[in-house]
């Protein structure tokens, strides 16, 4: 999969190599989360891009229209990095981050069509939504899409997914995330919610005081986390998985600093991990984070919270390794 900043990038890529640009088959999102919604657009991409020969591209935007808007920070389910990651997986030749700025939300819907779907990337099908919108003040929608097509591509309007009578959306995941539903955002997701990063260095008080060697990662600042506390989860090293225990938050017993990050015990494993990159699956929320009056009653604590673990990843039938 090739990842391009822009239309320009894009066109630039092609001209480069002498070449003329593919026909694609576009499916346009969001696609912060790839939940079953996402899922089920992209499934429809890669079915008709395999009917019709074409490339399959996604086209997305490099923040969300309310961060862009409002001038605050993002909140996301899925990183940059995330996100492609997830979209690679798919098999997709093409993955067009669009750039929010003054010029591009300010293009009508005739020029965004004409211009950057039919002209730029060479368009011969789109997917979206239902409630899709796109253009100068989400003018452009589903059916005006249509309109503007006169043969020159198909359009296809993906029904929403469904899940226990809910609309499976980004809000929906959000929602339960910020309840500490991983069950639900599990399902929402079709897998658990994660967290990657490099690992770095804490004060290593799990090795030197309390019997526990864990590692830390910083969550990127976009990054939408669920409330802090410590979750049953399982840890990525590569293609190897371990189970874990998770403290999301700002450790108020041991440090001061407020700064949050999300430190994982992995049962069973003491090699030094600092500097790899690791993803920690979130699957269960155990109990929320707490300052405690001493080290001993935090050893205990942690100590108990193990033990718990342990029961949980029994009862599941989950075992180290993969």
């Amino acid at each position: 999969m090739i990842v391009f900043h822009g239309i320009d990038e894009y066109e630039a890529f092609f001209a480069s190599k002498g070449s003329e640009k593919p026909g694609t088959a576009v499916a346009i999102g969001k696609f912060d989360g790839i939940h079953l919604g996402h899922k089920r657009l992209i499934e429809s991409l890669k079915k008709r891009g395999e009917e019709l020969k074409l490339k399959t591209l996604i086209f997305t935007f490099d923040k969300p229209f309310s961060s862009y808007f409002s001038g605050e920070r993002a909140e996301l389910l899925t990183t940059d990095y995330e996100r492609e990651e997830a979209v690679r997986e798919w098999e997709i030749d093409y993955l067009l981050e669009y750039p929010l700025r003054k010029d591009t939300v300010n293009v009508t819907p005739e020029d965004f069509v004409n211009r950057i779907l039919v002209e730029g990337l060479n368009a011969r099908f789109i997917c979206g939504g239902p409630d899709m919108s796109f253009g100068r003040g989400g003018r452009g929608n589903i059916g005006s899409l249509r309109e503007m097509a006169a043969g020159r591509y198909d359009v296809l309007a993906v029904e929403k997914v469904k899940l226990k009578d809910e609309t499976v959306s980004s809000t929906l995941v959000r929602d339960k995330l910020k309840a500490g539903d991983m069950e639900s955002v599990t399902a929402l997701l079709d897998r658990p919610y994660s967290i990657s990063g490099k690992v770095t260095y804490g004060k290593r008080l799990g090795k030197k005081i309390l019997d526990m060697p864990t590692v830390n990662i910083v969550p990127e600042e976009s990054k939408l986390l669920p409330p802090f506390g410590v979750y049953f989860s399982e840890t990525y090293l590569g293609s190897e998985r371990l189970m874990s225990i998770t403290n999301i938050g700002i450790k108020p017993t041991v440090q001061d600093s407020g700064r949050v990050n999300a430190e994982t015990f992995l049962y069973d494993f003491d090699d030094d991990l600092y500097g790899e990159n690791l993803r920690v699956e979130l699957l269960h929320f155990h109990r929320k984070e707490m300052k405690f009056d001493s080290m001993d009653t935090l050893k205990k604590t942690m100590h108990n919270d193990m033990l718990s673990g342990r029961e949980y990843f029994a009862a599941k039938g989950i075992v180290n390794g993969g």
